[in-house]
């Protein structure tokens, strides 16, 4: 929508005669496109703060989320996305939604129910941003129930919705955008992320009916069946960086308050080949920093790049640290005649969390020396800052 229509839709006052549209039509199809028509109205700064501070268009566009019309829904979540997209008037929808109870429960319900793939993606966008924008949003929708609110209806008349728990709704709308589209379960990790960024949040993952296991189970299964697989070429870190991250991060807060829980178990195998495929990335890096030396936009590039494998390598090692606490003289023998662990796996383990994670690597050495003597040895002799404290 050029700026110049949109100024000569806004003079001619149509946020109001949406408005006429939404109380009145009973055809969805005129309600979608009134929707989108304001939603392409908003990517442009002055207008959306218009549309933003109208309390009735607001309110009125947050009861759309109720809708019964997928089509209808994923214009509303676009548009609430381009609102929240703008620092200007991000503020307005956060604290506009967080007194809207009935918000909470319309996005579990399309979560949780909806198989339309365009639609979980686009609503998993604006949870994302709205957990980014504001902590405390986030900590009610962890805490919280279903509220006396209302659903999607038929001919005007409420239904009531279950009682949703956040943590299951997210999970059901990332098995479904799983295999359709990537960017969506890229999304949708990045929210498990942010839960696990407050206390309250880990306590939702672990205590959930199950004890988390749908969520480890789920996350364990792409790390070992679907993520920098064997067969894949190490640059393919790079591209799956940011999924990987958010992955092992959920992984680890799980880890880090759930150990005794039987089903926390993962081969140690796949994070030491994310770990190599990061290290032969960071040769390809180095190579490329050679090349552009006089290419300032390509140096930027490769440092922000450099950054993104950081963090990922950060969270690798300390939820790797961690599991090699735990593991007993039976877990690496099991290991051994699997395969998931050799001298070059270790070697690169080792590599990269020495120094920081001594006391882990030291502890699994020491375990490591009752089921295979002369791989222990051979580790101490590659890395004698170990045998000194040994």
């Amino acid at each position: 929508l050029p700026q110049d229509v949109a100024l000569f839709l806004q003079e001619f006052n149509a946020p109001d005669i949406f408005m006429g549209v939404f109380a009145k039509s009973k055809c969805p199809r005129l309600t979608e496109i009134c929707v989108g028509i304001l939603g392409n109205m908003a990517c442009f700064q002055d207008i959306c703060m218009s549309i933003s501070k109208d309390e009735n268009l607001g309110q009125v566009l947050l009861q759309r989320l109720c809708d019964s019309d997928s089509p209808t829904l994923l214009e509303t979540n676009r548009l609430l996305l381009t609102c929240l997209s703008q620092p200007e008037v991000a503020n307005i929808w956060v604290e506009r939604i967080r007194e809207s109870p009935s918000v909470y429960d319309c996005v579990c319900f399309i979560m949780s129910s909806s198989t339309n793939v365009d639609l979980l993606v686009k609503v998993g966008e604006v949870v994302d941003k709205l957990f980014d924008l504001d902590e405390e949003l986030m900590l009610n929708w962890i805490k919280n129930g279903s509220c006396q609110s209302v659903g999607p209806s038929v001919d005007d008349s409420p239904e009531e919705l279950p009682d949703f728990k956040i943590v299951p709704c997210i999970l059901e709308a990332a098995k479904q955008v799983r295999s359709d589209n990537p960017e969506g379960l890229d999304v949708y990790m990045h929210i498990l992320q942010l839960l696990t960024t407050v206390d309250e949040g880990i306590q939702a993952i672990v205590q959930a009916p199950d004890g988390g296991k749908e969520t480890w189970n789920l996350l364990y299964d792409l790390i070992c069946h679907e993520l920098c697989q064997p067969d894949d070429p190490a640059i393919i870190v790079q591209e799956q960086k940011t999924l990987l991250a958010s992955i092992l991060s959920v992984l680890s807060a799980m880890f880090a308050s759930q150990t005794e829980q039987e089903y926390i178990k993962m081969r140690k195998g796949n994070l030491i080949r994310i770990l190599q495929n990061m290290e032969d990335c960071g040769k390809r890096s180095e190579d490329d920093m050679k090349k552009s030396k006089e290419d300032e936009t390509g140096k930027a590039e490769v440092h922000e790049e450099d950054f993104h494998l950081k963090i990922l390598k950060d969270i690798c090692c300390e939820l790797l640290s961690n599991m090699l606490q735990e593991l007993t003289k039976e877990n690496i023998l099991e290991g051994l005649n699997q395969g998931h662990l050799n001298e070059q796996a270790c070697s690169c383990a080792f590599q990269n969390l020495l120094p920081l994670y001594f006391t882990s690597v030291e502890s699994f050495l020491e375990v490591l020396r009752e089921a295979d003597q002369t791989l222990a040895d051979n580790l101490e002799k590659r890395f004698p800052s170990l045998k000194v404290h040994t």
